[in-house]
């Protein structure tokens, strides 16, 4: 199992199914025994840990969008005022600190490394602006979304100027290797969002393509900023690829859990309406596992679910099959796999955190 999730993308989908089932019934109630061990023993809640790192990090990002035009600045700052959850950067701080007391027992993060955190959710940000503009989205985070209040057009603009702020910290930092590294999230990014316009005929493709798109829009942001604090941090390359994979499983897994979401909350409770994706033409984790007892679903995935109908009807089927809950004994998998990752560095509060951080990833419920 060590290396399942490194094969996934050549793997059948039905031996993916099988070995999520012979996970789930030999092995789960193992692993989560000792994470809960773990954690009774060591517990270190990630945002309370934190929190100094991130403080004014909101209004230091404001700083780095210092525009003359009102209305500019404006739609920048509507996404920046404090009351997003903060997952990435406080992923990217929590690994810096990680890291630093692995090579050195340093207690001190760099002002590099911290600039990292920042960008990482400029970026993150930046991209909910476009992607907003694509899906057309009207609410997000509980409020009208940029495209919604100042058109589309203009939310065009406000994303670009963004990450032109973001590229403009990161050149900043003085680090060819650093903006390589980050520089690759964005062309993930794009690439992740050309393969969400795309879809696969043969089940198995399917699949593998569902999990390379997830990978390029979530996980590759997290994966690489972890990647890039480390280097700052340790020059040990060895240390460089535990937080990359670190960083990609649990964005791959906080992605699922989202799909999952996506079925089983409110609209009001998540911030943003449910069954989304469908709506969108998107087959995610829960349909493709739910086509397995539903194949009358390909013909509808094929369409995008543009029928009328195709929506309610593919909802219904999804909520009738074990797709949610494979999907989540999937997460669970990408979950474990960064567990065992992260523990290779030497034991601190800021590992453990991050350990404690892949549980919370499995049991938000927005």
């Amino acid at each position: 199992m060590c290396h399942f999730l490194q094969r996934s993308t050549i793997l059948s989908f039905p031996k993916i199914c099988n070995i999520l089932w012979r996970f789930h019934h030999t092995s789960i109630s193992q692993m989560c025994s000792c994470s809960k061990t773990i954690s009774n023993e060591k517990y270190q809640d990630p945002f309370q840990l934190g929190r100094k790192d991130l403080k004014n990090l909101y209004e230091d990002i404001k700083k780095e969008l210092l525009v003359s035009t009102a209305e500019l600045r404006e739609m920048c700052e509507y996404y920046f005022d404090g009351k997003g959850k903060a997952f990435r950067p406080m992923i990217v701080v929590l690994m810096a600190r990680a890291c630093n007391i692995h090579h050195n027992n340093s207690r001190e993060m760099q002002a590099s490394q911290r600039s990292v955190a920042i960008i990482a959710e400029m970026i993150h940000t930046a991209s909910l602006v476009h992607d907003d503009v694509i899906d057309d989205a009207n609410s997000r985070r509980g409020k009208m979304t940029v495209n919604q209040i100042w058109g589309e057009r203009k939310a065009v603009l406000a994303g670009d100027f963004i990450l032109s702020a973001a590229s403009v910290a990161l050149a900043r930092i003085g680090n060819t290797t650093i903006i390589s590294v980050l520089t690759q999230v964005i062309e993930d990014l794009v690439r992740g969002e050309f393969l969400q316009l795309g879809s696969k005929e043969n089940e198995n493709e399917r699949f593998a393509h569902y999990l390379e798109k997830t990978f390029k829009k979530t996980a590759s942001l997290i994966a690489n900023s972890c990647k890039a604090v480390s280097i700052l941090g340790c020059p040990d390359p060895k240390v460089h690829e535990i937080a990359y994979q670190y960083g990609k499983n649990v964005g791959i897994a906080f992605q699922l859990i989202d799909d999952v979401l996506d079925f089983t909350s409110c609209a009001d409770h998540l911030g943003k309406p449910t069954a989304a994706d469908l709506k969108l033409g998107l087959a995610t984790g829960p349909v493709l596992f739910a086509c397995r007892q539903f194949p009358e679903m390909n013909a509808m995935i094929m369409r995008r679910f543009s029928k009328p109908g195709d929506v309610e009807r593919a909802r219904k089927y999804v909520l009738q099959s074990d797709g949610v809950q494979q999907t989540t004994y999937l997460a669970q998998r990408y979950c474990h796999e960064a567990t065992r990752e992260i523990s290779k560095l030497r034991p601190s509060p800021e590992r453990e955190a991050l350990i404690q951080l892949t549980e919370m990833v499995l049991l938000r419920d927005k």
